[in-house]
C-alpha cells in the first residue's frame, strides 16, 4: 500500500477518536476514578487482548494458507490485524474501514484476488462464531432460569425468542453463503439500491471473473478445505468466550454473582447480549450508546446494579480506545516489504480456471 493511502486511513482514524473523545460524556474525575478502581485488573485485561489479537491473527493466517502460501512473517499478519479491528471500531458500519484496508495491505504479497476473499472469509467466520456464541448464550440462560438461577418472565420470553430467530436466520444464511457463495449475490443486492445502481453495475461488469473467483473459494473453505473452516471456526468461537474474562475479571471488583464459575457464566451472558445488541447498532463507530446500554440492561437481568454496568461500559470503553490507538500507530511501523520476500507478482503467477 502507498504510504498515501495509508495516511488517509490515518487520519480517518485520528478524526474518529477525537469525535468519540467528544461524544464521551462521562467527566475526567469520573473516568480516573474507575480506571483507580479497576487498579491490576487493567493489566490482566490488555494481556487478555493480546492473546485474542494472537487468536484473530491465527485464524486469518489459518484462512490464507488454505488456498496457498503466505510470504508474511505471522508478526506482520498481526499487525495488520490489530490495525484492521482499530479502524473496524472507529469507522461507522464497522467493515467499511479495516477490511479494505487489510486487502491494500495484503494485496502486493498475496495478490487482489486472495487477499480480497481471505479478508472476506475472515470477516465472515468472525461474523459466523458470534451468531453460534449468541446462539450458545441463549442456551445457557435458559438453562440457569431452569435452575432458579435466572428470572424468565414474559418478556425476557419474548427477547430470547427474537434472538433465537435472529440468530437462527444469520446461521443459515451463512451455511448457505458457506456453501454457494455470496459475493455475486451480494453485488446483486447493492444494484438495486438507490444512487449504487450504476457504480454496482460498472464494477460488477468490471470484476466479474475476480467475483465468481471469491465465491468459488469461498464454497471451496467448507467443502473442499474443512480443516481449515472447522479450525478458523474454533479459534473464533473460542475467542468470543475468552473474550468474556474482561467483564469476569471486572465483576471480581464487586460482590456480583455468588463467585467462581457461575460469576463467569455470568460475565458470558453479559457479554453476549450486550454485543448483540451493539452489533445491531453497527452504523454508529464503536456502537456508542448502544453498548452502554446493553451493558445496562444486561447487568439489570442478571441481578446486578447499575453502577456495575456504568463501570464495566467505561473500563471497556478506555480499553477500545487504547487498543485503537495502538493500532492507528501500527500502521505506521513494518511497512516495508522484506528483502527475502519479493513482491508477490515475483514469486507467484495467478491462474484461471
Amino acid at each position: 500500500m502507498k504510504n498515501k493511502t495509508r495516511n488517509i486511513f490515518l487520519a480517518f482514524g485520528i478524526i474518529a477518536i477525537i469525535v468519540m473523545l467528544f461524544t464521551f460524556e462521562v467527566s475526567f474525575t469520573q473516568l480516573w476514578a474507575n480506571i483507580c478502581h479497576a487498579g491490576y485488573w487493567l493489566f490482566a485485561i490488555f494481556g487478555l487482548w493480546v492473546v485474542l489479537y494472537i487468536m484473530n491473527a491465527c485464524t486469518w493466517l489459518f484462512i490464507i494458507r488454505g488456498s496457498g502460501d503466505c510470504p508474511l512473517p505471522f508478526w506482520k499478519i498481526l499487525k495488520i490485524t490489530i490495525t484492521g479491528f482499530a479502524l473496524n471500531y472507529a469507522t461507522p458500519a464497522g467493515l467499511m474501514g479495516g477490511e479494505p484496508y487489510k486487502i491494500m495491505e495484503m494485496k502486493p504479497y498475496i495478490g487482489t484476488q486472495r487477499a480480497s476473499s481471505s479478508v472476506l472469509l475472515f470477516a465472515m467466520m468472525h461474523i459466523f462464531a458470534h451468531f453460534w456464541f449468541w446462539t450458545s448464550s441463549i442456551v445457557v440462560y435458559l438453562v440457569l432460569a431452569w435452575c432458579d438461577l435466572l428470572p424468565l418472565d414474559v418478556g425476557m420470553g419474548i427477547i430470547l425468542f427474537f434472538m433465537t430467530c435472529f440468530c437462527g436466520a444469520g446461521i443459515y444464511l451463512f451455511l448457505r453463503g458457506y456453501k454457494r457463495g455470496m459475493v455475486v449475490k451480494l453485488i446483486h443486492f447493492l444494484s438495486h439500491l438507490p444512487g449504487l445502481k450504476r457504480w454496482v453495475h460498472t464494477f460488477a461488469e468490471s470484476h466479474q471473473d475476480d467475483l465468481v473467483k471469491i465465491d468459488r473459494q469461498i464454497a471451496e473453505l467448507r467443502s473442499q478445505n474443512k480443516k481449515t473452516f472447522y479450525g478458523s471456526f474454533f479459534l473464533e468461537y473460542v475467542g468470543r468466550v475468552f473474550q468474556s474474562f474482561e467483564i469476569y475479571f471486572l465483576l471480581q471488583l464487586f460482590d456480583a454473582g455468588t463467585g467462581g464459575g457461575l460469576t463467569f457464566v455470568y460475565a458470558l451472558l453479559i457479554h453476549s447480549f450486550t454485543s448483540l445488541f451493539a452489533n445491531l447498532l453497527f452504523f454508529l463507530p464503536m456502537q456508542l450508546g448502544g453498548r452502554e446500554g446493553g451493558f445496562a440492561m444486561s447487568v439489570a437481568q442478571m441481578g446486578m446494579t447499575a453502577n456495575i454496568g456504568m463501570f464495566i461500559s467505561i473500563i471497556c470503553r478506555v480499553r477500545e480506545l487504547f487498543c485503537i490507538a495502538i493500532g492507528l500507530l501500527l500502521m505506521k511501523v513494518g511497512n516495508n516489504v522484506p528483502a527475502a520476500t519479493p513482491p508477490y507478482h515475483l514469486i507467484h503467477t495467478e491462474t484461471s480456471t
